[in-house]
């Protein structure tokens, strides 16, 4: 925690804050002040102090985002007030991310059940969803294969907007695998989405899907080290992948061609590895999606571009 952190900590202690506030608009406004006062890093799918301030008060009161106004000036109980603070507090002392601290994040307008053992969902690669991949896609998908699944968000976002399609969603991780399920079984998509433990392809039988998304780890190193605080308290496998970030989107690369139907997709976020990629990789045809919603590092490639990526 830095100086001005402990600092601020300090300060927010000797005011005496549950017996300071009283109505769920003191607290919404008081957060907002104390979350611009500090130093914050805002990252973990929102990008301000007052969107977090929103949803860490009201996910914590157990309310939803679209509260009547009327109700901001409802009187909070000590214990509401005490439960508060102590997030507050946990949120700038220990730079924790307000989605593992109220076990709740949202990707394209679903709510999802996140902990330390996935990274907090906010893929770009949520608006190609929306859109159902406009432009990518020649026919509805029947099979869709999210690698890397996570916390399943994108499995399950892809499962809701195509509902004649099954999904599989593979990761390494059995904790991840863990915390995806709990969100299957919450949208009641158990008959269609299929967690699946393997390392990648390693694992899964041949298969020709006509999607394949992937958000992997694809952090370089020199940005794995800069990232501030929040960052850290993700699992770090799922962050990092080699020096350049792309150790673990090559092998998919290799495999993917495989398990594509003749007219599959393959859609793979890269972030800002998108430079290593461009200079490893100067004769493929990436398409770098524009997306609606802002980032960047998106590609498609088309089962035929891969096979010939996979010639060279």
């Amino acid at each position: 925690m830095t100086t001005f952190n402990q600092e601020l900590i300090q300060q927010i202690l000797a005011d005496n804050v549950p017996d300071s506030l009283h109505t769920l608009k003191d607290f919404l406004r008081w957060t907002y002040s104390t979350f611009n006062r500090s130093d914050l890093y805002y990252g973990h799918g929102y990008d301000n102090a007052w969107d977090e301030t929103q949803q860490l008060v009201l996910t914590a009161l157990q309310l939803p985002p679209d509260l009547p106004t009327e109700l901001y000036d409802s009187r909070l109980t000590q214990s509401e007030k005490a439960s508060l603070l102590e997030l507050i507090l946990a949120r700038i002392e220990q730079r924790i991310p307000v989605a593992y601290l109220t076990n709740r994040a949202w990707f394209c307008g679903l709510e999802f059940y996140v902990d330390e053992r996935v990274i907090v969902p906010r893929s770009p690669i949520g608006a190609l969803i929306e859109d159902r991949f406009a432009g990518l896609l020649t026919k509805a998908p029947q099979r869709i294969l999210d690698m890397c699944t996570g916390s399943g968000c994108i499995a399950i976002a892809c499962a809701t907007q195509f509902p004649n399609a099954e999904v599989d969603a593979i990761d390494l991780s059995t904790d991840a695998l863990d915390v995806a399920e709990i969100n299957i079984m919450h949208h009641n998509l158990s008959d269609r989405v299929f967690p699946i433990q393997s390392d990648l392809f390693n694992n899964l039988p041949q298969d020709k899907y006509d999607l394949i998304v992937t958000n992997p780890p694809y952090v370089d190193k020199e940005d794995l080290d800069d990232m501030p605080e929040e960052y850290h308290h993700e699992p770090e496998m799922a962050l990092g992948s080699g020096i350049d970030g792309l150790e673990i989107t090559k092998r998919i690369l290799k495999a993917a061609p495989d398990y594509l139907a003749d007219d599959g997709v393959l859609v793979c976020e890269v972030g800002n590895s998108m430079i290593h990629l461009i200079e490893q990789f100067p004769n493929t045809p990436f398409q770098w999606l524009e997306l609606k919603n802002g980032g960047l590092g998106v590609f498609a490639l088309t089962k035929k571009q891969l096979v010939e990526l996979n010639r060279s």
